[in-house]
């Protein structure tokens, strides 16, 4: 049973969430602040963090970026704000998915259910990808470059290896999207992708202004530019 940390301070909104999330076989726990959450993560190992924006001591925001510093955890905003600034923070700072209130129910849980199908597809034999002086230990979830660890986020990593996989490829946008979130693609924003791949080219590029590895076809989508 996946254990999920649920961090929201409307009570109206927390009886729904958890029965819900009950109903469909997951563990939850709820806490109410950032102070709070904090506490029980330095405690608890979850499978996924759900995390309001606004809460009474501070934001979701402060939540992800700490967790962040440690590890990839999937984790979903829940704000009751669309507006593209936050929405690019949120997934600029590491959070997987966002969702804007109110929502239904039933498109959350779906949400979960893809992230989880998602950090499955990351289950490998235990074989390396190497490219460009960046090495994947798939057995491991760790990418190096130059034996120097890269952190990643669980949809970093995910993009990581499906462009390492696809070598000299042009992959477009519609095919990443199918194959990095649900079946569809229907859960990602028009700037998701490209926050994604801005974020990675940060970690692997020397110049992450000119890059090198993974090249921008304009109008279509993106390749990795493999050289031994």
């Amino acid at each position: 049973m996946n254990n999920i940390l649920l961090v929201e301070d409307d009570l109206s909104l927390i009886d729904g969430l958890v029965f819900s999330l009950n109903k469909n076989g997951f563990q939850v726990e709820v806490v109410r602040t950032v102070k709070a959450a904090l506490v029980q993560l330095s405690t608890t190992q979850y499978d996924l963090l759900l995390l309001d924006l606004t809460l009474p001591d501070g934001t979701g925001f402060e939540i992800c970026r700490h967790v962040r510093q440690a590890s990839t955890v999937p984790i979903i905003f829940l704000t009751a704000s669309d507006e593209e600034v936050n929405v690019v923070m949120a997934l600029d700072m590491g959070g997987d998915d966002y969702i804007t209130k109110p929502f239904k129910l039933n498109e959350l849980i779906s949400r979960i259910n893809a992230l989880f199908r998602r950090a499955k597809l990351s289950a490998t034999s235990g074989k390396e990808l190497k490219s460009n002086g960046i090495v994947i230990k798939l057995d491991e979830n760790k990418v190096m470059k130059e034996n120097r660890l890269v952190e990643l986020t669980g949809s970093e990593y995910r993009l990581l290896c499906l462009l390492m996989q696809n070598p000299n490829m042009i992959l477009t946008r519609t095919l990443m999207l199918d194959r990095l979130w649900d079946e569809s693609g229907s859960f990602v924003d028009d700037n998701t992708l490209s926050v994604y791949v801005r974020r990675l080219r940060n970690k692997i590029e020397d110049n992450p202004q000119k890059p090198v590895c993974l090249l921008t076809v304009r109008g279509i989508g993106y390749k990795w530019n493999h050289q031994k």
